[in-house]
């Protein structure tokens, strides 16, 4: 997916972007948000037996991933992840919501300039949080 995204990107900075670059650079960010979204969900289900859809359900879900439970699993995100898929979640909120409105160009280039940057930075944290899960296992297994 990110892939795709910086091909995007490369679209987005030669001048005055066409409308159907800029929604479907929209789509793609709407599309990453919601695949991270989705591995949060299996997250809380797996690990806290529970994911309840209410009223502030998404931004609630992102926070808990910044949280360890103590005996049940690790923090899924750091800080800077959050507030970047923080930012990401309440673009797809918009992209949904008022997409007939038309996107803004400077507004989706700068959103994916931010995605494509805190990438590593969210793999990381992805994979830290993996390896702890494989430790915590290993070390019931012995």
């Amino acid at each position: 997916m990110y892939e795709v995204l910086a091909r995007k990107q490369v679209l987005l900075r030669r001048g005055e972007p066409s409308p159907e670059v800029v929604e479907s650079t929209g789509y793609r960010l709407h599309n990453l948000y919601s695949a991270y979204e989705d591995l949060f969900k299996s997250v809380a289900g797996f690990w806290e037996n529970h994911v309840v859809a209410n009223g502030g359900y998404h931004v609630s879900l992102l926070r808990r991933m910044c949280i360890a439970i103590p005996g049940v699993r690790p923090a899924v995100l750091s800080e800077g992840s959050f507030r970047h898929l923080d930012e990401l979640r309440a673009f797809r909120h918009v992209f949904r919501h008022a997409y007939s409105y038309g996107l803004k160009g400077s507004r989706v280039s700068m959103l994916l300039e931010g995605c494509l940057g805190m990438r590593e930075a969210i793999f990381k944290d992805l994979a830290r949080f993996r390896e702890a899960i494989a430790r915590g296992l290993c070390s019931e297994a012995e």
